[in-house]
């Protein structure tokens, strides 16, 4: 079982920069504004040689103006679930408040191990105030700062000891990363809930309620790999606050880190020019895309529906067509597996490598048949072919005059890899080299 330790507490205790802190990187949003973090985050922690897994939760609150207050509640409640070791985190600035005190009655009922951490210590004169804290009942009081350090190693030290020492990390950098990305309120959150069957993520009407990249683990049916939800994706001009902004960085970031990106298009508002950015983002980075209709359940369909979509979409992100389509409800959970069936193909055909000699000889007939075009009078000749070693497929084609092969060529050669082996849903690079 892996070891997991939850941080908890009110909103704006600095739960996210303790997070932050432990796991050595700033992968959770934070800002000074109450209620930035909503979903649970998982992050790895490595210490005196051992691994843990954290979870980062959002401020737990009662009848406060938050309209995420009751989903925020229950993704804590789900992080004090999965965790073994709870750190209960407190603001000494602030004092013990109401919200404190009923926190600490529900980590009372969980009989889980906790620690109350005492926050914002950044100077040794504000440790007398932490005494206060001792009316919870939940053992020692570990004062730290979040934001420079201080303390965290005393504090990673009694996490440790709490642990059971036979648990790792829950986390493998080995596995597959498939990025959940689209406009905002296009269902992203939805299908990964559809996807693991558990209500991982928050979900709402309003565009917006994810800001960070959430990570989660699929390990059913036989696939094993990571579905990262990330924000939606806003034109510049609509990123109004700068927490959006943090989210749109994450949500690029996701896309660089990822494998293969899930695209959801919503199907009631259509195919709309962002969509086309987003599509045009995941190319240039080289990843496997698969393209999710969406809402698909609220379509009045008609008898060539599915093929006039699938029509207008191949038009649209033309010239790169090779693309698999599926047309999913989230709410029905119509076609799901589909879709990870899909992305968990695209991940194979992004690892495809050819052999040097079934290229040269599958191809090279073709490129004689039908040789580049002679430009100023010249001939190019192309003698060999060989794929790259490379993350993306690379294929290099090593010829007499390489700077007169022009794109409509190389979409050429493209298209014949593409109708001899399977680079579905993979970007191609096409490379020619001075013989």
């Amino acid at each position: 079982m892996s070891n997991i330790v939850a941080i908890v507490g009110r909103p704006n205790v600095g739960k996210s920069t303790l997070f932050n802190r432990l796991v050595g990187s700033r992968q959770a949003i934070v800002d000074g504004q109450a209620g930035v973090t909503r979903d649970r985050q998982y992050g790895k922690v490595l210490w005196n040689g051992r691994e843990f897994s954290v979870i980062d939760t959002g401020g737990y609150a009662q009848n406060s103006d938050d309209i995420f207050e009751e989903e925020i509640r229950k993704q804590v409640l789900l992080a004090i679930d999965e965790a073994q070791v709870i750190l209960f985190l407190v603001d000494i600035k602030t004092g013990a408040t109401d919200y404190d005190d009923m926190v600490a009655d529900l980590l009372r009922r969980s009989g889980k191990k906790v620690i109350v951490v005492a926050n914002k210590v950044d100077t040794y004169d504000k440790m007398a105030y932490m005494h206060e804290f001792h009316k919870f009942g939940l053992g020692d009081i570990y004062p730290i700062s979040s934001s420079n350090g201080s303390g965290t190693g005393d504090l990673l030290d009694k996490v440790l000891e709490l642990l059971p020492s036979d648990g790792g990390s829950d986390i493998d950098e080995n596995l597959p990363k498939f990025a959940v990305v689209g406009r905002p309120n296009a269902g992203k959150s939805s299908i990964i809930n559809a996807f693991i069957g558990e209500e991982r993520n928050i979900v709402t009407d309003i565009a917006g309620t994810t800001r960070d990249s959430i990570l989660t683990r699929y390990n059913k049916f036989g696939k094993d790999f990571y579905l990262v939800d990330t924000a939606g994706l806003r034109k510049r001009n609509k990123e109004k606050e700068d927490l959006e902004f943090y989210s749109t960085m994450r949500s690029i970031r996701a896309i660089e880190d990822a494998d293969v990106c899930i695209l959801i298009v919503d199907a009631t508002r259509g195919l709309e020019a962002q969509d086309k950015k987003i599509f045009g983002l995941v190319e240039r980075n080289n990843k496997g895309i698969v393209v999710v209709v969406n809402k698909w359940d609220l379509i009045e369909k008609g008898n060539n529906t599915m093929k006039e979509w699938e029509k207008n979409l191949r038009d649209n992100f033309a010239p790169y067509t090779d693309i698999p389509i599926v047309f999913a409800s989230a709410l029905n959970k119509q076609r799901i597996f589909n879709v990870l069936e899909e992305a968990c193909r695209v991940y194979e055909n992004k690892q495809r490598k050819v052999g040097t000699s079934a290229l040269n000889e599958h191809l090279l007939p073709l490129i004689e048949n039908f040789p580049p075009p002679s430009i100023k009078g010249k001939y190019v000749k192309i003698k060999y072919i060989t794929q790259l070693p490379s993350t993306t497929p690379t294929f290099a084609f090593f010829c007499n005059l390489p700077q007169y092969v022009r794109d409509p060529y190389r979409r050429y050669l493209e298209n014949i890899i593409r109708k001899n082996w399977d680079y579905c849903g993979v970007p191609i690079n096409i490379v020619m080299r001075k013989k």
